[in-house]
């Protein structure tokens, strides 16, 4: 029987092509996906925890030199590095820039930051600046600048007390230190972009010019890599039994936490990966399941006449299977070929474009990637035979000697089918729905839910499938109704349609798989691009902060600094604010109010503020979870903690809590209510609105280049939004490459079935034209036909992406933020349109071929 296999196969060329391209393109697609999901993984973990550099092992809390030292003598250590970001004034002539530095690291790999121009700073007085910084500043390699910091100094004069002991008081003055530029430093990950950059100095001078004793006061985290040999997790384990009051993780831990931390306890990105993956296993299996149950129900007779001359039905249910083996495994081998050289092609190309977020340079190829297609490919096809095998080793030899029609469901069948189509469509949506509630109350475990969704989403979609036959050829009728008044051919097809149901439904439901993932990912991107984009703007209220608190409890802004911002281009409005300490309960909470004018001026989301009163108190988000009263007399005090004395010259208030959406960690009050609580506080920030359009890293460089004399600290949320929106573009960049790929699917799907469909009835068309139908009716005929019939699947697959994408949504960013569901017009008027090319070209190619045949050779087809 296997040389009959072969043989048969080799004769079956053309029919196993057909089947073999929509099994190589499934596997391919799932193969994609996995590698896609691998970038998008291994990318949002890079720009999470890009200012740990290049580091295997992070170490934050609880970090000494003492730890740090006994960390290095570890076997498998390379090296070990601290990440200690400080902030410094750094003069040149009139213009002065508050500066974001770091200590240089011995090891490359622990540095965020390169040095491209010039040399990293070797010894004292030497520094590196980030290009903007030096352009602001007017000066380039070897120029010197001044470093201005305050130096705590005994007083020139001693003092005794009553009892005549003597004692020294301490005076802060400022020192100027000239220093060098040794280089131009530059982010190549963009980690410190919410800074406006960052740059190099030595350890020495880091600890001159904060006064800390050492970098590990200064660090926020330590950073280790390990030796050739030594994995991270293996590191990770020695590194926190020598440090055991640290949190230790690898760098991919710590990324994953931080992603966590951002979407509200879920893995917001592997969450997404996930999905695509299971997406695109179970189109991956309808597509090849539908081709297949096609090319091997047109054999039926085939196998039957098999029986006629001694085959066994065992022997020819082997027969099928083992065909269907061979042919799975050399077109998955085929498409995960193509699927890697697809994704690493992409790769390429999309390197090549200024994302503003590092890709990596090659595809990362694991076990998963390699044997999920290949398995998928293989057990589908040959599930995809089961059914026809069997139902062909049912057929009496006697009755495959006679011309067989397609197959009729008898009346038990269909009741049976069709009810457990409805069960399957109504139980789906209904769990698929309320996975998506339960999603938006948040608590629930987001793996969980995806994992219930995609079940859902599922069964509710097998249901759809297995009731295709009973519910598509009725919406292809309507719709063939409004065309049968254009003419006779226009009639025949919209007849043609509903004569069998069973191939209307086989050829619709082949692109109806393809729209509704296509529609489904797209309505999930854009839904997810908004909604994360609303989250932003929670997180984020104000677009640029002017802050001069840093320096101290007595810091103010200038007069007229607020001007000298409102002229920077790009800058739309300009708020000075004013800020004071309140005790609600045992929580101290910053107050801020501006000056002047409205804080919904210059906020994101203004709505978040709709209950801000003369008697209310605006809660942000994050401290309205910590207050538990609802009312509180309030004194102001000129700053928080113990020991604090009341604001001069306020009196208390009375306030209403008002919990909101606002994001940062300042409550906000009316001016009036402020001017009560502490009219004598100062302005020590700017609130800055920027205008539409402005480019946010430029005006961040331009408000610090306006304030020369100012050492505040100038940060832009706004630049780091605009950063996590180059992320999820780049998301979305390798969404766009799945959907194309979804839509070659799609036309694909469509090509074949409704090519043998036609092929399956040139008897059929041999008979309308010996009865008078021309040639060019009869390819219009099949044309009409199959656009009907294409056009009704793609608009059903719509509508089921429109459900499943606003599901998907509400499942993986529930928890984000309140999702807010988008339908992507153009991308469904594009697909619907394609849809209508494809069963154009689809039919009327084989079309010609019926047309171009006699009517009599026709008639003699067997």
């Amino acid at each position: 029987m296997l040389r009959l296999t072969l043989a048969q196969m080799r004769r079956s060329v053309g029919r196993l092509t057909a089947a073999a391209v929509a099994i190589a393109i499934g596997t391919a697609f799932l193969a994609t996906t996995l590698l896609a999901g691998n970038v998008i993984t291994r990318t949002g973990y890079d720009a999470v925890t890009a200012t740990y550099a290049d580091a295997d092992v992070v170490l934050t809390g609880e970090i000494t030199d003492a730890t740090l030292d006994d960390v290095r003598v570890l076997p498998g250590v390379d090296s070990v590095a601290v990440l200690a970001p400080t902030g410094i004034e750094i003069r040149k002539g009139g213009a002065s820039r508050w500066q974001m530095m770091l200590p240089t690291s011995d090891n490359p790999r622990l540095s965020s930051l390169e040095v491209l121009d010039g040399t990293e700073p070797s010894s004292a007085g030497e520094i590196a600046l980030p290009a903007t910084t030096a352009k602001a500043l007017d000066v380039g390699v070897g120029d010197t600048v001044q470093v201005r910091w305050m130096s705590d100094e005994p007083a020139d004069d001693a003092t005794a007390d009553a009892d005549g002991a003597v004692t020294t008081e301490e005076t802060w003055r400022t020192v100027d230190d000239a220093v060098v530029v040794t280089g131009i430093a530059t982010d190549p990950a963009d980690a410190w972009a919410a800074t406006g950059g960052a740059g190099l100095m030595t350890a020495q001078d880091a600890l001159r010019w904060t006064g800390a004793d050492s970098l590990a006061d200064l660090s926020t985290a330590g950073l280790v890599t390990a030796q050739p040999g030594t994995s991270a997790e293996t590191l990770r384990d020695a590194v926190a039994a020598a440090a055991p009051g640290a949190d230790v993780l690898t760098r991919d831990e710590a990324a994953a936490e931080a992603v966590a931390e951002f979407s509200a306890g879920g893995n917001l990105l592997v969450t997404v990966v996930l999905g695509f993956a299971a997406v695109a296993l179970l189109v991956a299996a309808l597509v090849i399941a539908n081709t297949f149950q096609v090319l091997v129900a047109q054999r039926t007779r085939t196998l039957a006449l098999l029986r006629c001359v001694g085959a066994g039905k065992g022997q020819l249910r082997r027969s099928v299977l083992t065909e269907a083996g061979i042919l799975g495994l050399i077109a998955s081998v085929v498409g995960l070929a193509a699927g890697m050289a697809l994704a690493q092609a992409a790769l390429l190309v999309l390197g090549r474009l200024d994302l503003g977020v590092p890709l990596p340079s090659t595809i990362q190829v694991t076990v998963p990637v390699v044997l999920l297609p290949l398995l998928v490919g293989i057990l589908v096809t040959v599930l995809a035979s089961l059914v026809p095998a069997r139902e062909a080793t049912r057929v009496s030899p006697m009755a495959a000697l006679r011309p067989v029609d397609a197959p009729v469901v008898s009346r038990r069948g269909g009741k049976a089918r069709l009810a457990a189509a409805l069960v399957l469509m109504v139980g789906g949506v209904a769990m698929l729905l309320l996975s998506a509630v339960v999603a938006g109350r948040g608590g629930a475990d987001p793996m969980l839910l995806l994992g219930a969704g995609v079940l859902a989403g599922a069964l509710s979609f097998v249901g759809v499938l297995l009731g295709a036959v009973f519910w598509v050829p009725k919406v292809v009728s309507l719709a063939g109704r409004a065309l049968s008044g254009t003419g006779t051919s226009a009639r025949l097809a919209a007849a043609n349609t509903v004569r069998n149901p069973g191939r209307t439904a086989a050829t619709s439901t082949a692109l109806l798989i393809g729209v509704t993932l296509v529609a489904m990912m797209s309505t999930g991107a854009a839904s997810a691009r908004v909604s994360l984009a609303q989250e932003l703007d929670e997180r984020y209220p104000v677009d640029l902060m002017v802050d001069a608190s840093v320096q101290g409890d007595d810091a103010a802004l200038a007069e007229g600094l607020a001007t000298e911002v409102a002229d920077v281009s790009g800058v739309r409005t300009v708020l000075e604010m004013r800020v004071a300490s309140v005790l609600i309960g045992d929580e101290w909470v910053t107050v801020a109010a501006p000056a002047a004018g409205a804080t919904t001026d210059v906020l994101r989301d203004p709505r978040v503020v709709s209950g801000l009163a003369d008697d209310t108190l605006v809660l942000p988000k994050r401290v309205g979870q910590q207050i538990t009263v609802d009312s509180a007399t309030l004194t102001a005090y000129a700053e928080g903690g113990d020991g604090s004395m009341p604001a001069p010259g306020g009196s208390a208030a009375t306030l209403e809590m008002v919990r909101s959406d606002l994001g940062g960690g300042f409550a906000l009050v009316t001016p009036s209510t402020f001017e009560a609580l502490a009219p004598q506080a100062q302005v020590v920030m700017l609130w800055v609105g920027l205008a539409p359009g402005a480019d946010e890293a430029e005006v961040l460089q331009d408000v610090r280049a306006a304030l020369p004399d100012t050492p505040a600290e100038v940060s832009s949320a706004a630049a780091q939004r605009a950063g996590n929106e180059r992320l999820i573009d780049t998301f979305l960049a390798i969404v766009v490459g799945l959907l194309a790929v979804a839509v070659v699917i799609a036309l694909i799907g469509v090509a074949n079935t409704l090519s043998l469909s036609v092929l399956e009835r040139r008897r059929e068309s041999a008979t309308l034209r010996a009865i008078g139908l021309s040639r060019r009716q009869l390819r219009w005929m099949l044309a009409v036909e199959g656009m009907l019939i294409a056009g009704v699947g793609a608009l059903l697959g719509a509508v089921l992406g429109l459900l499943y994408g606003w599901a998907g949504a509400a499942i993986v960013f529930g928890e984000v933020s309140g999702v807010v569901l988008v339908v992507p017009w153009t991308d469904l008027l594009l697909v619907l349109l394609v849809a209508l090319v494809a069963g154009l070209l689809a039919s009327v190619l084989p079309g010609r071929a019926a047309a171009r045949t006699s009517p009599v050779a026709a008639l003699a087809v067997d």
